[in-house]
């Protein structure tokens, strides 16, 4: 370790020391004490470095929630190694390209995941699954879990990263957001202040480890010295049961996750009355409900992003609804116009920021990188704007980055019109969001055929879902004679999104 820095390995043994007989983590049947989590977290980074995975190393895994998941994002810390976690409702070929795109030296994998790496090179990557050993391709990971003395912490500052999160892909290929020790520290400790966590405090993991809100909520309990009951799918009944028995204080939420969990309360006759935050997006009618039938919990809204490691603005939902809350201490957010001029408040621009949870930058993207980062400010590509108290209002995507998110993921325009056009009869279709009351946004498609050419909606949301990603997939397409078109030819992307707004 580096003289002013202090990283996530540093925090697990921290909790260790001062927290060691408190639980840190219940999974997969087990519970275990902080002191019990650190002790395995050397176990398997002495594994680990005699597989041969060093500082700067990466190290991809494609697994649901399970201890094995934050004993290696523990175990990379100690090494200096980074994290790689794989979105598993990717698509073979999606996953190829991640591994690619990373180049791991080590790989671990679940047993039913498997078929989802059948496209990757994988000749010079150190294959493991969290299941039994099978045959020679894939060593057990339990084999990893050494005995012996582990190495000794590596010699790295904490901007040093520690995971790379694959983005949503602005230009069809998704892009790798390397996210430091320091960033994620600073994030969590932000959550820690903002909602008072303490060692009491237990989240109900339910949302995936590979999306940064699980990780994040998950830093945030290590750093307060809580618990985290880790769920590998998500479940409402599960969810209220272990709110109700195991006083699951804290949750994080995307829809239609937080209807669910209050539907199977109802039917439980459970008041949640263990719950105390809630985290997440939802829809104004859901929250209304929420505050009614939990008046002792708080919903909090935020905005952030994967590249600023979590959220740099947030509040209780019900201290100004509509708004995504104040910007979070030793952190600056401004709104800009398009000449990186800041603009008064109630005037509509970019979000920008600065401050220790920003990002390191895109992995081999030097160029989407010095764009990202002009002007000494991380550009978001969202559109907001500051009220005259000082909350921050959401306003949209700039036209660069006309993001969709169905059920909290990210999705853009650009991936899903790629894989609509590898489609023989089409010509030219054009991607965006439309509101969607189950999953708060939904994908829609309008598309234009080749002449003579005949193609049905539902082969064609099909077609592009065994392509990409199936939450990427329209949920509606419009088929059109054509498409309206700009002064210079192009196709006008503004006119069509209004001609078809409607679901």
């Amino acid at each position: 370790m580096t003289l002013r820095s202090f990283t996530l390995h540093d925090q697990i043994e921290r909790n260790a020391l001062l927290h060691g007989s408190c639980t840190a983590f219940v999974a997969d049947g087990q519970t275990l004490s902080h002191a019990q989590y650190a002790a395995r977290v050397a176990s398997l980074a002495g594994g680990l470095a005699g597989a041969g995975l060093t500082v700067g190393d990466r190290v991809a895994i494609l697994a649901h929630n399970g201890q094995a998941y934050v004993d290696l994002v523990g175990a990379a810390a100690r090494l200096g190694a980074v994290v790689v976690p794989i979105n598993w409702r990717l698509s073979v070929e999606e996953v190829a390209y991640v591994l690619a795109d990373t180049t791991p030296k080590v790989l671990i994998v679940a047993p039913e995941l498997q078929p989802l790496v059948a496209g990757a090179d994988l000749a010079s990557v150190r294959k493991y699954t969290t299941g039994p050993e099978a045959g020679v391709d894939w060593a057990a990971l339990a084999s990893l879990y050494l005995e012996c003395a582990a190495p000794p912490p590596a010699e790295i500052g904490d901007d040093a990263g520690l995971l790379i999160v694959h983005t949503a892909a602005v230009g069809g290929r998704p892009r790798g957001a390397v996210l430091s020790h320091r960033g994620l520290l600073a994030a969590a400790a932000k959550s820690v202040h903002a909602w008072h966590l303490t060692a009491a405090d237990v989240q109900v993991g339910v949302l995936p480890l590979f999306h940064l809100a699980g990780i994040g909520m998950t830093l945030a309990l290590m750093v307060a010295a809580g618990a985290t009951v880790l769920l590998p799918r998500f479940d409402p009944k599960a969810v209220v049961g272990l709110i109700d028995e195991q006083r699951g204080s804290v949750m994080g939420s995307f829809p239609p996750m937080l209807g669910a969990v209050l539907d199977a309360a109802a039917a439980a006759g459970s008041k949640l009355r263990g719950l105390r935050i809630m985290t997440g997006i939802d829809a104004p009618d859901t929250l209304a409900r929420f505050a009614a039938e939990c008046p002792d919990a708080s919903f909090w809204v935020a905005y952030g992003q994967t590249e600023t490691s979590g959220s740099v603005s947030t509040s209780r939902y019900a201290d100004r609804p509509g708004s995504a809350g104040l910007p979070v201490g030793q952190h600056t957010v401004a709104i800009v116009d398009d000449e990186d001029r800041s603009v008064p408040p109630g005037t509509a621009g970019e979000i920008v920021v600065r401050g220790p949870m920003v990002f390191n930058g895109y992995w081999n993207c030097d160029a989407d990188n010095a764009v990202t980062f002009r002007c000494g400010w991380h550009h978001t590509g969202d559109m907001g704007r500051f009220d005259a108290d000082g909350y921050l209002w959401y306003v949209g995507r700039s036209p660069a980055k006309e993001l969709i998110k169905p059920g909290g993921e990210n999705v853009y325009p650009a991936e899903v019109e790629r894989a609509l056009l590898e489609h023989p009869a089409l010509i030219e279709a054009v991607v965006f969001g439309v509101p969607d009351a189950q999953w708060g946004e939904a994908i829609k498609a309008v598309c234009v055929l080749k002449s003579g050419q005949t193609l049905a909606a539902d082969a064609l949301i099909e077609f592009v879902g065994q392509r990409i990603a199936r939450y990427k997939k329209p949920k509606h397409v419009v088929f059109v004679a054509a498409l309206p078109k700009t002064a210079a030819g192009g196709t006008d992307r503004v006119a069509v999104k209004a001609a078809h707004a409607a679901a």
